[in-house]
């Protein structure tokens, strides 16, 4: 009686029915409204298995090589749709291979649900074969977690895990459920969770700083937004949009909140960080007001925390107060849900233009595109670069594509160059910088966009960490487009090493398989590109292909990405060269 005091629920089911928690477990991701899901049977999972197969016509399961493919595809599933992805593994390797999926899930803030198997609940403790304490492994990674040994604990738990993972600042839940618990019956009824004692998912904003901020940006004569991908989970891009137009405010992005805005925007002035373009990042040390919307102030967008803004008044828009003074201490803080908060302080806002404060972002831009930017994407040398692959892409797909980006040069190149018109467009992984996410992120993104173009943007060496995806996409015929950009070395470490360690290039040049032969052996149509006179007709085929396709484009060995903060330094004193 105690715990259904802790959670206020709305029923779903209309009688108690008597079943078996394995069918419990499929009876309660129906009412939660699941359709697919990715994952890896095993033996202490097999009772489900065996139930998901007889609503094999209701619930798609989709059958990845490894559990951290299944991971990160359900968080492309999530990425791109909104919806909770899910996840499903057996004990012992199954479950700890979903755990760097969930550990990118929960700094991302990604919904999922991750459901494992258990051995019996007689043999906890007791070094049973495949046993793992994967509650007590994964608590530092998820958003809640909890093991169940009963059966008649399903439905409310897995109510709980749903309702969790998507409200307030969603995040990953695993649920770990011990053999005989899925094998026992019980009288089941599904009571959707609507609240959860003592949980405080969007905290109620105060107006007075609602009025305090609007004040502050009235009277700015340079202020500066820098929004994250709190606007898109809030789905606040409009209301986003049309603040900064009635306020004339110049505005930037940390990489997940790319594609909030489009690319075009007038005010929208481009990529802050370690890699971002030069003029937010300039001056973000000269505005007078800084207004972040749903970001965190990560270690790559500050870079020095001792030089960063001192000189301005910062708001911070924000869900999750314990982000509020976290790394950056905010003169007004705005507690609240993004969309919710923006659309009460668009009233208080007086219209306005800041034409010389802009000029300057303009002026800017135009030393970095000289110095930068024309020779990445309009190259003059002899070898391909990625930015001119990234534009080529651009024109073919009109800014249309959702693009999956793994982690490294590649990943930079393809937030500062890739054009998005579209919300939810740019699936990358920010926070834990997972090289391998892309290849499986993909299959969920397309599965849950499948009237979308979906393209992998991935390098030689985080490709090869989930190379094996490839068979889930041979068996499920998912049309992704896969464009390896092929360096022949960890680029990214390569290029550190470069600047920093005297060209000791220790460990990251990569002897590379015939990734052109490997494609075709999982029946994936398939090229390599090595000459700038075959990008064009290469992409235009790979795009007009309705099926999977593979497209290797082998790019300069030593190409560098910049501009570039170096680790420590202020934002101010980003390097062009």
């Amino acid at each position: 009686m105690e715990t259904q005091v802790l959670l206020k629920k709305k029923k779903v089911t209309q009688d108690t029915e008597r079943i078996t928690g394995c069918e419990a477990i499929v009876r309660c991701l129906l009412a939660e409204g699941v359709d697919v899901l990715y994952g890896y049977p095993g033996g202490a999972i097999m009772p489900v298995y065996d139930e998901l197969f007889k609503y094999k016509d209701k619930i798609h399961h989709v059958l990845t090589r490894h559990e951290q493919g299944a991971t990160h595809s359900a968080q492309g599933y999530a990425r791109i749709s909104g919806r909770v992805g899910v996840a499903i593994a057996t004990s012992g390797p199954g479950a700890t291979n979903l755990i760097t999926g969930i550990a990118d899930a929960q700094i991302d803030s990604t919904p999922m649900v991750c459901i494992t198997g258990q051995v019996a609940s007689h043999l906890l403790g007791s070094d049973a074969f495949q046993e793992t304490d994967i509650v007590g492994i994964s608590t530092p990674v998820t958003k809640w977690n909890h093991q169940i040994t009963k059966a008649s604990e399903i439905p409310e738990v897995m109510a709980k895990a749903f309702y969790l993972a998507k409200s307030g600042r969603p995040g990953p839940v695993l649920i770990d459920i011990t053999k005989d618990a899925q094998l026992e019956e019980f009288d089941f009824v599904y009571e959707e969770c609507t609240g959860v004692r003592s949980y405080n998912p969007v905290p109620k904003t105060d107006p007075n700083s609602l009025l305090r901020a609007a004040q502050l940006i009235n009277t700015a004569k340079k202020p500066m937004v820098v929004w994250g991908q709190g606007v898109i989970l809030s789905e606040a891009e409009e209301q986003l949009k049309t603040v900064i137009e009635k306020a004339g405010i110049p505005s930037a992005w940390t990489i997940l909140g790319a594609s909030a805005i489009p690319t075009s925007h007038p005010l929208n002035v481009g990529m802050v960080g370690m890699h971002g373009n030069y003029a937010p990042n300039v001056l973000t040390n000269e505005c007078d007001v800084l207004i972040a919307i749903g970001m965190r102030f990560d270690d790559r967008v500050t870079g020095n925390l001792n030089t960063y803004a001192k000189q301005a008044k910062v708001i911070h828009f924000e869900i999750d107060p314990s982000e509020i003074d976290k790394n950056v201490r905010a003169d007004i803080p705005v507690l609240g849900d993004a969309k919710a908060s923006l659309t009460a302080l668009l009233p208080m806002l007086k219209s306005n233009t800041h034409p010389d404060w802009l000029e300057r972002f303009k002026t800017l831009y135009a030393i970095e595109f000289n110095k930068v930017i024309r020779p990445d994407i309009f190259p003059t040398k002899e070898g391909l670069t990625m930015g001119e692959v990234i534009r080529e892409i651009n024109v073919q797909s009109k800014g249309d594509a959702a693009i999956v980006s793994d982690v490294g040069q590649h990943q930079m190149i393809t937030c500062r160059y890739a054009e998005f018109n579209k919300t939810k467009s740019n699936i990358t992984s920010g926070g834990l910088g997972t090289m391998g996410f892309a290849l499986p992120a993909a299959i969920g993104a397309k599965m849950a966009a499948p009237d979308r173009d979906v393209i992998v943007i991935a390098g030689d060496g985080g490709y090869q960490m989930t190379i094996q995806e490839l068979g889930t996409i041979f068996q499920t015929k998912v049309p992704v487009k896969i464009v390896v950009l092929n360096n022949e070395f960890l680029g990214m470490v390569r290029q550190w090493q470069q600047l920093f360690f005297d060209k000791r290039y220790a460990s990251t040049e990569m002897t590379n398989p015939d990734f052109v032969s490997i494609a075709k052996g999982y029946s994936i149509s398939a090229q390599k590109v090595t000459k700038r006179e075959e990008l064009e007709s290469a992409i235009s085929e790979m795009m007009a292909c309705k099926d999977a396709y593979f497209l290797e484009v082998c790019v300069e060995k030593e190409d560098n990405v910049f501009p570039m903060i170096p680790t420590g330094a202020s934002v101010s004193d980003i390097r062009l060269e």
